[in-house]
This record gives C-alpha cells, sequence and structure tokens, in this order.
C-alpha cells in the first residue's frame, strides 16, 4: 500500500479525495480538524496552512503521493484590492505548500517513485475579471511545478489539476442559491458546475500507478470552459 499525505482533507475537494483513497493507501491528513474524517481509515495531523509548521512525527520515512489542497478564491475588482490580499493569497496557495514540499522531500525521494498533485484555476489559462490575486497566486503553482517536475524526474511526479468553479464550502458564496448556480452552469460548455467528485476522480488517478508517464501536466477539469466555445 502506499503513503499519501493528504493537505487540506476535511472539507470539500479534500475529503471527496480522502473518501477514494483510504481504501486501498495508508493516508495521513494534515489539517485544521478532523470533523468529517473520524469514520474514515486515516491519520490525522492538525495542521493549519496559513501559519503552522507540518509536524513530521506522525509520518513514515517513504511518502509516495503528496496532494495539497488548500487555496483561497478572492473574486475583487483590482482597484479594490489591498496588497494583503495578494501576499495571503499567495501564501495559501503557494509559499505555505513550497514549505510542505521542502518538509517532506526526503521521505518523497525515499520512494521508488513519488507524485506531487497540486491544485489551480481555470483562471490561469483564461484571464477573468476580478480574479487577479487568485491567477497570480495560481500562476506560480503551474510554473513551479514544471521546474519541480524537470528537476526530479524520474524521482518524483509533479502534475496540477486546473478546475472552475466547483461546489465546495469555499465556494459556496458564489453558488449558494438556485439562480447562481444555473448561471454558473451555463457558462460551462458541458452545462453544469463541477462537483467535488469530479476533481477528486483525477487526483485518484495522477497519484495512482495508472499515471507513472505523466509528470509536469496540467489538466483542466473545467467542464470544457477553458478550450470549448458552444453557442447556446
Amino acid at each position: 500500500m502506499k503513503n499519501i499525505l493528504l493537505i487540506g482533507g476535511s472539507y470539500g475537494i479534500g475529503f471527496e479525495i480522502a473518501k477514494l483513497i483510504e481504501k486501498d493507501n495508508n493516508v495521513f491528513i494534515a489539517s485544521r480538524t478532523s470533523e468529517n474524517i473520524e469514520n474514515l481509515n486515516v491519520t490525522h495531523i492538525p495542521y493549519d496552512a496559513a501559519t503552522d509548521v507540518l509536524d513530521v512525527s506522525k509520518l513514515p520515512e517513504i511518502i509516495d503521493g503528496l496532494i495539497y489542497c488548500p487555496g483561497s478564491i478572492n473574486l475583487r475588482p483590482f482597484k479594490g484590492l489591498k496588497i494583503e490580499t495578494f501576499e495571503d493569497d499567495l501564501q495559501i496557495n503557494f509559499i505555505s505548500l513550497v514549505k510542505v514540499i521542502q518538509t517532506v522531500l526526503p521521505k518523497l525521494i525515499a520512494s521508488q517513485q513519488s507524485s506531487i498533485v497540486l491544485f489551480s484555476s481555470v483562471a490561469v489559462s483564461m484571464g477573468m475579471p476580478f480574479h487577479t490575486s487568485v491567477a497570480a497566486a495560481k500562476g506560480a503553482i503551474e510554473g513551479f511545478a514544471k521546474a519541480l517536475a524537470a528537476e526530479y524526474a524520474p524521482k518524483i511526479r509533479v502534475n496540477v489539476i486546473a478546475p472552475s468553479l466547483t461546489n465546495t464550502p469555499l465556494a459556496d458564496k458564489f453558488l449558494n442559491n438556485e439562480t447562481k448556480q444555473q448561471k454558473s452552469a451555463e457558462r460551462h460548455p458541458l452545462k453544469r458546475i463541477g462537483q467535488p467528485d469530479d476533481i477528486a476522480q483525477m487526483a485518484h488517478f495522477l497519484i495512482s500507478n495508472q499515471s507513472s508517464w505523466v509528470s509536469g501536466q496540467v489538466f483542466h477539469v473545467d467542464g470544457g470552459m477553458s478550450t470549448l466555445l458552444v453557442n447556446g
């Protein structure tokens, strides 16, 4: 069985990933709370990505997979954004991610071939209004992932999932009524909003042996938004 470290697995996409992988892997979830995961066969490590240093005392010597889920959605006009917002988004999405990888890098290298899965956004490739802060932070992840994948191939695979707006607690204020959900669905060629399991299935694939010849890629799991122009 593989040893998988999941950063942020109590809610939303992280929780769906945890449910998918806990039956066939030794899963370690580092998150602020153990709420929702008490009935899963996982080891919980208290951890706040915004402030904490990851405690590795509960981790094994070999980590075969790392999935980093914490992120933010700040959608506001650029002229109203303070520099602190950019700094906060960069911190939670990117800097904390880098700290985690540096902390567990020896354990990832100890694996025969480990896999890192990171999260970006459809807004990086599309150029959407009101997304300057989050797109900048997520764009850093995409560039970092490709460079890291090149540096550590073939020992460590690194891939990125770039979703569109997904129905999670983090996105609740954008999808908290039927009208908002319908408008969001209509913006996507596949005419529905993303669900956590849509994203979790891709993450599951990327940490499995089925993707052993895949690295340095950005996967757009976004209902076709980033590549398809469909009328109606």
